[in-house]
């Protein structure tokens, strides 16, 4: 081919080719000459070299045909070499031209904040050290497992076309003295020979397995890892084209020195998605697949609290298998079938699922399903939980728009027996909430300072799952009043730590929701609504029937803002109870009202022991082929049952009930 200009690039097998190349441009020039001599020079067609004899010999991977011009004033086959590039980059942008498109749910924020962190120290290294600004060498990402750090990253490095070079820290980790070390160094080495190439992102995964906090126990090879890394950070080159990004999820492991300006001067954090944050996921998620018209993503982020983007597109998957388990005449061989994963297949999937956040955590409770008209009477009691647990938890945006603050917690006293546990289940149920149940017999423990860890890890759980309710049952036996000894007992120590986690004093980086709002401005702003630190998110109910044996600072406003007495039933409320008690029970000549008027004191539990008790009396009158439960059943077993309350319990709960509620705040 004569007259003619080849603009080529030239892809070589390393960095440290490219370096050498760009000294010997003619000379390479000539050797790629030789190679395409006769292969078709149309342009973007590509020339594999790697078993080309002068492509091992040059080193090159292959050769890309940018652009073929016609030369009207030479008859010469002319090659021009237009670009140099390491296979690793040029592999990166090949790879990364089909994922452009791809959305990261529920990261819009962080993701617009790390590209702008970034782009600076990557594209305008001298033009900030000409401003007298020092570009920042680290950024440190921080958050829950399966939160989208190393996806964000990923997608960071090909905005920016970035070559991101991915180690891991206990790839770092050698047996042989010293091999880490030197391992550590051959990799910033080989960073600062890519960035003169062009920008460069190292990203270091699981940074906290090198960069342990320094004391007594750790190891001495860890302390010399460190000790590496430090002083290689300190010794970079701020105007090279490379930043280093650190992800972990245990920020509180790291040693301080790694974490001060100079080394990771920038720290993004990446908390359990929001309720928005999980719709979106789900949109982004789904875009791929055939869903039913049935399919609310609404209500499904409704139902995942405390679900991070791993779990979401497991629970996506899962739901697509159901489906292809459920419709078993399918030809994958064939063209595709057209099914639909519809909204049975995501709730078969959730009633099985359990967010990664939860999976260790001993004190979440599969609640069972319960509606407010399953429990009979209380009608007055079930609007005022409503109002209590509910409203706050479902409608947030109406008390913020009101100026009202939510309530942090709630407590429920009354006789043995009256539906105090069921309420609560019933208001978890229309919640969709993270339901976690703490009893006496898991906090306590013979080990000093063990049950109040168990206290502050309840809480911990619960904020990673928000919006939850922490049930504690029997709040008497947990936490009692404080005694006048002067040795603080195991209980007293309990009560101080419930106190504190009530307040929100102590929460932790990792409990906070949501992620940071960056809107492109230079100021970075913090939504108050996600990263406050209280516990708007986490509703605590009490329930016990010693509302005298509980602390004084603990029924207070701002810690249980409402106190409410539920009563033993009355006629109207037991008559109601029983109608729900025999819903599903065949009844004959029963007269349910008579029965409401002979049952004085007797508590729900107790109704419930009358009706067993009858249809045991039906079943031993009549067989196991007994077919309805009659009135005289009903008198037989009224003979053999006693109400479990007195009518001195009563006056003792109506005296506490006058000097409680007074307290309350409604």
């Amino acid at each position: 081919m004569k007259g003619y200009d080849v603009f080529v690039k030239v892809v070589v097998t390393s960095i440290h080719q490219v370096i050498k190349w760009r000294k010997a441009m003619s000379r390479l020039s000539r050797w790629v000459a030789s190679i395409i001599r006769g292969n078709n020079l149309k342009d973007g067609n590509i020339i594999e070299c790697i078993h080309h004899p002068l492509g091992q010999l040059c080193k090159i991977f292959c050769i890309v045909i940018e652009e073929t011009i016609p030369n009207q004033t030479s008859r010469k086959f002319q090659v021009k070499v237009k670009s140099i590039i390491s296979r690793e980059r040029y592999e990166q942008d090949i790879n990364s031209k089909g994922q452009r498109l791809i959305l990261l749910g529920g990261l819009n924020s962080p993701e617009l904040y790390l590209k702008h962190l970034v782009s600076f120290p990557l594209l305008y290294p001298r033009s900030l050290c000409k401003l007298g600004l020092e570009s920042f060498k680290g950024v440190l990402l921080t958050g829950p497992p399966g939160g989208g750090k190393t996806s964000l990253v990923k997608k960071v490095a090909i905005d920016c076309k970035a070559l991101l070079v991915t180690v891991r820290g206990p790839e770092l980790c050698h047996s042989e003295p010293g091999e880490s070390e030197m391992e550590l160094r051959k990799v910033f080495e080989d960073i600062q020979l890519e960035s003169e190439e062009g920008p460069t992102i190292l990203f270091i995964d699981e940074i906290d397995s090198i960069c342990p906090k320094r004391h007594s126990g750790i190891s001495s090879h860890s302390r010399r890892l460190l000790a590496q890394l430090l002083i290689l950070m300190d010794g970079l080159d701020v105007r090279n084209k490379f930043v280093i990004i650190g992800a972990t999820n245990r920020p509180d492991l790291l040693d301080s020195a790694i974490r001060r300006p100079g080394r990771f001067d920038k720290e993004v954090f990446i908390g359990i998605p929001t309720f928005e944050q999980r719709e979106e996921i789900f949109r982004v998620l789904t875009l791929g697949l055939n869903l039913a018209s049935n399919v609310d993503l609404t209500e499904l982020a409704l139902h995942t609290p405390g679900y991070v983007g791993g779990d979401i597109e497991l629970l996506c998957q899962e739901a697509t298998f159901t489906c292809l388990r459920n419709h078993r005449n399918i030809d994958f061989n064939g063209e595709q079938a057209d099914i639909q994963v519809s909204r049975e297949d995501f709730m078969e999937v959730l009633k099985q699922m359990c967010p990664s956040s939860q999976r260790s955590s001993s004190w979440q409770c599969d609640v069972k399903p319960v509606k407010w008209s399953d429990i009979g009477g209380l009608e007055q009691v079930k609007r005022r939980m409503q109002i209590a647990v509910e409203w706050p938890l479902l409608y947030p945006e109406a008390f913020a728009r009101m100026g009202i603050s939510k309530p942090r917690g709630v407590l429920l006293f009354g006789p043995p027996g009256c539906c105090k546990t069921n309420l609560v289940q019933a208001a978890a149920t229309n919640c969709h909430v993270t339901f976690l149940a703490v009893s006496g017999a898991q906090i306590f423990s013979p080990l000093v300072g063990d049950s109040e860890r168990s206290i502050s890890q309840v809480f911990h759980h619960a904020r990673l799952g928000a919006p939850s309710i922490v049930f504690i049952d029997e709040l008497d036996s947990v936490v009692g009043k404080r005694a006048a000894a002067k040795h603080q007992s195991v209980q007293e120590r309990v009560l101080s730590t419930l106190l504190n986690e009530l307040d929100g004093v102590g929460i932790r980086i990792e409990d906070k929701r949501g992620t940071l709002e960056y809107e492109g401005t230079p100021t970075l702003e913090i939504q108050k609504s996600q990263l406050s630190v209280d516990n708007n998110d986490v509703m605590v109910v009490g329930a016990t029937n010693r509302p005298d044996l509980v602390d004084e600072a603990l029924l207070r406003p701002g810690r249980f803002d409402m106190i409410i007495y539920v009563p033993p039933p009355d006629g109207q409320g037991r008559e109601s109870i029983l109608k729900v008690l025999t819903k599903n029970m065949p009844l004959a000549d029963c007269d349910l009202t008579w029965l409401a008027e002979n049952t004085h004191l007797f508590s729900g539990a107790d109704l419930e022991n009358l009706c067993r008790e009858a249809a045991l009396e039906a079943l031993e009158e009549d067989g196991f082929e007994a077919l309805a439960v009659r009135n005289h059943h009903f008198i037989r077993a009224l003979k053999k049952t006693k109400p479990s309350l007195t009518e001195v319990q009563l006056n003792y709960y109506n005296r506490l009930a006058t000097r409680f509620i007074n307290k309350s705040s409604r």
